[in-house]
């Protein structure tokens, strides 16, 4: 298979429409056809049921696309961490979510640049769900990551802190004044769903609970008295005037860790992940 027929393939199993992903890709739509067609007889398979009405991914289709997007992100991995190697001047991209570990991440930055040939750091502030396909991509070259919350599947990690949990509610629910909670009472409140944040693939679990992207989506949602959420402790310093954060007995540690792509070879990424562990 040829890289140009993979994504010629993911352009229309995303769009399941010939004249869309013609449109997306900027070419006519019959020679699209052909290509796929060229493909389906290579593979002998049926990638796309096709009908007057509408496209549809088949089984063998679907597995293909799971496989397509694996090896156009590892290519285009690898040129961006080819063309950042030849850079005069190395750089290191770090990605976080926005509020969390910021305590943390601070001294960090601090004793990473004070060790000698540090290189520049460049945050990349990103949602929930996005760091396995940012390091994945080589768009970054690390990231902060929290078990159990976040995905570590088919990343290297170090483990660099261990915290409790707490509950944020707002400051006038009954339970928000009590010295600490247990797992049940928190998703016993029926006025107060539990907010649901995005799995590995965009996607959310089911649930009554607000979806949420970020820490300032989920914030306001709590203050107004749509949801609650449990947390890292840490990201309770600071909090805003109208949440409260109440610690919860029984809930299971965060684990905050340092994680990278495993066939990684940045100098700078190693610097990083060092004075991470030692910190």
């Amino acid at each position: 298979m040829e890289t140009r027929e993979l994504r010629y393939f993911v352009a229309l199993a995303e769009e399941l429409h010939f004249g869309r992903a013609a449109e997306r890709l900027e070419m006519a739509q019959p020679p699209l056809s052909r290509a796929l067609a060229r493909l389906e007889r290579r593979l002998g398979v049926t990638l796309l049921e096709r009908t007057s009405r509408k496209v549809t991914l088949t089984e063998a289709g679907a597995v293909l696309l799971d496989e397509a997007r694996t090896i156009l992100g590892a290519l285009a991995a690898a040129e961006r961490r080819t063309r950042q190697a030849a850079q005069p001047r190395p750089r290191v991209v770090l990605a976080v979510k926005s509020g969390a570990a910021d305590e943390f991440l601070a001294k960090l930055l601090d004793a990473y640049r004070a060790e000698q040939g540090a290189a520049a750091v460049e945050l990349l502030l990103c949602e929930a769900h996005q760091h396995q396909n940012l390091l994945q991509s080589g768009q970054a070259d690390v990231a902060l990551l929290h078990l159990p919350f976040d995905s570590t599947a088919g990343l290297d990690t170090e483990a660099l802190y261990t915290e409790s949990q707490v509950a944020l509610l707002p400051t006038a629910h009954p339970l928000a004044h009590r010295t600490q909670i247990r797992m049940a009472e928190v998703t016993a409140l029926l006025d107060l769903p539990m907010a649901r944040w995005p799995r590995p693939d965009g996607g959310y679990p089911e649930g009554p609970g607000a979806e949420v992207r970020n820490l300032t989506q989920l914030f306001q949602l709590i203050a107004l008295g749509r949801a609650t959420v449990t947390v890292p402790e840490s990201v309770a310093t600071d909090l805003r005037r109208d949440l409260a954060a109440v610690p919860v007995a029984d809930a299971p540690p965060v684990t905050t860790v340092i994680a990278w792509p495993p066939q990684s070879r940045l100098r700078a990424a190693a610097d990083l992940i060092r004075v991470a562990t030692r910190l």
